[in-house]
């Protein structure tokens, strides 16, 4: 017979997986409008403040849980540790409607070179699809994977912000591109960030350790 919180668990996990998905369509739709020069920001503020709602749904679902049926070992890592990922795939969104805020406070950028920017995304993308896989089949290994993009990320950012320096004492150039990229690839660079915390999470749950892969 299922255990009635088996449901709440796959309850749990269903709901997730949903902010799994809307989350990495806003990361993308709000790169495409920083690559299109578009205006999507009611779209994203509207995905954004959805995957506020789920989290809070994550939370209150998992206190319940915890409160109703007093889980024990992996059932209760599971439960804890699905507020936390629900909190990292929420961030998403609200990255992803920072990004579309400095499109639209910068004006127009359709001249800007947009490599770098394009580039991250690309790799910060496949971070988020690995971050919802790991949950969904509870692979700690994958948690290496995303630090080994993370590093990627990070070195992308600090060649971004070196090149800009050297380019600007050489050469100056409109400034809202620089800015505008070198915001748009911190928030891209947090949302990594975000995407490791969610694989320790997956990996707490299925080694009990607590402790990050760094």
């Amino acid at each position: 017979m299922t255990r009635l919180l088996d449901l709440g668990i796959d309850h749990i996990q269903n709901i997730i997986m949903d902010m799994a998905k809307l989350s990495e369509n806003s990361v993308v739709i709000a790169i495409g409008s920083y690559q299109e020069s578009i205006n999507v920001k009611k779209q994203i503020f509207e995905w954004s403040e959805k995957l506020r709602v789920l989290q809070d749904e994550v939370a209150e679902l998992a206190i319940e849980l915890i409160a109703r049926y007093q889980p024990l070992a992996t059932d209760l890592r599971f439960i804890r540790s699905c507020m936390e990922i629900a909190y990292g795939f929420s961030r998403f969104g609200r990255y992803a409607y920072d990004i579309v805020e400095v499109i639209e406070t910068m004006g127009s950028i359709s001249d800007c070179d947009k490599s770098a920017v394009l580039e991250m995304a690309k790799t910060v993308r496949e971070m988020i699809l690995l971050s919802g896989n790991a949950l969904q089949s509870r692979d700690k290994d994958l948690a290496k994977r995303l630090y080994e993009l993370d590093d990627t990320v990070d070195r992308l950012y600090r060649k971004y912000i070196r090149d800009t320096i050297i380019a600007q004492n050489e050469k100056p150039k409109d400034l809202r591109c620089y800015i505008s990229a070198s915001l748009i690839l911190r928030y891209l660079e947090r949302i990594s960030d975000h995407a490791c915390y969610i694989g320790d999470s997956v990996d707490y749950i299925v080694t009990g350790n607590s402790s990050p892969r760094r």
